[in-house]
């Protein structure tokens, strides 16, 4: 009787962390990954009529799944959340231009996709364990697969909120994002691996 077990592969924040100071090396990869998130939070549009802005914020949040492991991952999206609960404008604005922060946030017809972030970053994280963000076609569908999981989240919390139906929901909250996501999986096909070819280059 064998049994197989697989190797939890480095991240690329195993590799950063290692070239840091041992006092920033745990901290620095997730305050980044929040920061991130926040300043892709910003680049946000509304189609008319829709609630869910377009933004850049899903790159954002799958980059920093595959970039910082599960557990950093969470961590920093889950601190990406709790800095708009104690009041800070870090979520996109809402069509007016002002930022909906403290336990309004908690209302939004929005929040499942936050919610997302946080599940759709581990599971990239762990995709990432597993070397998927070193071959371009693993890494797009990794994405792919990370932006169905936001949608999961979104789209169902979007149709509860505002009591919207399945076709409704998918509608607004899935339909017009698709293209974009997957430029976000071609672009990503590009950048992380080509990051792990950098990274072996200094290593030699």
């Amino acid at each position: 009787m064998s049994s197989s077990v697989v190797v939890a592969r480095p991240v690329l924040a195993d590799v950063v962390s290692s070239r840091l100071p041992a006092a920033l090396a745990a901290s620095l990869p997730v305050l980044a990954g929040t920061a991130l998130t926040a300043a892709c939070a910003q680049l946000a549009f509304y189609l008319p009529g829709n609630p869910v802005p377009i933004t850049g914020q899903t790159f954002g949040v799958l980059v920093i799944g595959a970039a910082l492991g599960p557990v950093r991952a969470v961590v920093s999206l889950a601190l990406y959340l709790l800095l708009s609960l104690v009041g800070l404008p870090v979520l996109a604005p809402n069509s007016g231009g002002t930022h909906t922060t403290g336990s309004a946030v908690l209302h939004l017809p929005t929040l499942g996709y936050l919610i997302g972030f946080v599940v759709a970053g581990s599971v990239l994280g762990l995709a990432a364990r597993r070397g998927l963000d070193r071959k371009p076609w693993w890494t797009a569908a990794s994405f792919l697969g990370g932006s169905a999981v936001i949608y999961l989240f979104g789209a169902t919390w979007l149709a509860l909120d505002l009591h919207l139906s399945a076709r409704t929901a998918l509608h607004l909250g899935v339909t017009p994002f698709l293209i974009g996501d997957l430029v976000k999986a071609a672009v990503a096909a590009a950048v992380l691996p080509g990051a792990w070819w950098i990274t072996r280059q200094f290593d030699k």
